[in-house]
């Protein structure tokens, strides 16, 4: 059989069918559900609101948090670094940086953003780094998640390889919980838009208590964790 090919499909499921006494479905439907408590939780809680939940949040995760607004965030970025021992630095490629005035200081902090063009470099630099800047696209009070949608220039490697993970939170990202993010990625397929390759769901550092219920972070992945909220609006 060919690499990613799919031999005698339909043989093989009409007689799964017919051994389950039906014939087989073709298309799947929905189904409505009469009690749908995942929408109910803080569901009239004010972006005030879910921020102090997703800030309780974060304590128990090892994640610090700080709040900032937009024209302070250079500085307060710049302070954050300083925090956790400064460079080098990698950040993926976003124009969210250049939307949210950040240009300038990634230039004076040396910054190393990815570039596809340098190929393999770009994960010796993800390697090598102190910190790695990113981007929320949706943020769940609930759990203390940031998510982050990658592609090929928003690439995972700068979240996960660097000692330091920084994350930058709109507050306008901030959403419930889990159900509300996984309603948008649906319906950005039910507009037809591109879903990234894949999604990542950042709660603190990576950590097991797999042995004897001993916590270890920094496990498989950044060995800290900070989100700096900005109140975008």
């Amino acid at each position: 059989m060919m690499p990613g090919t799919v031999e005698n499909q339909d043989t093989f499921l009409n007689k799964i069918a017919s051994k389950l006494g039906r014939e087989r479905t073709q298309q799947v439907k929905k189904p409505e559900w009469n009690f749908q408590p995942q929408w109910d939780v803080y569901q009239s809680y004010s972006q005030d609101e879910l921020l102090d939940i997703l800030k309780k949040s974060c304590k128990p995760l090892h994640t610090k948090v700080y709040e900032t607004s937009l024209s302070e965030l250079p500085d307060t970025l710049q302070n954050v670094i300083q925090d956790y021992d400064g460079g080098p630095i990698v950040a993926c490629k976003d124009d969210r940086f250049d939307e949210y005035g950040l240009s300038e200081a990634l230039d004076k902090l040396n910054v190393f953003t990815w570039d596809l063009n340098e190929g393999p470099t770009n994960i010796e630099k993800a390697q090598s780094a102190n910190i790695g800047l990113v981007f929320s696209d949706i943020t769940l009070a609930e759990s203390g998640t940031a998510m982050l949608m990658n592609d090929a220039e928003k690439a995972r490697s700068v979240s996960l390889l660097p000692v330091t993970s920084v994350v930058i939170i709109p507050k306008s990202s901030i959403v419930p919980r889990l159900s509300q993010a996984t309603r948008k990625i649906n319906e950005f397929a039910k507009e037809g838009k591109s879903i990234p390759n894949y999604i990542n769901f950042i709660s603190g550092p990576s950590n097991s208590a797999d042995i004897e219920m001993n916590l270890v972070v920094g496990v498989h992945g950044p060995i800290k964790v900070a989100f700096i909220i900005v109140n975008d609006k």
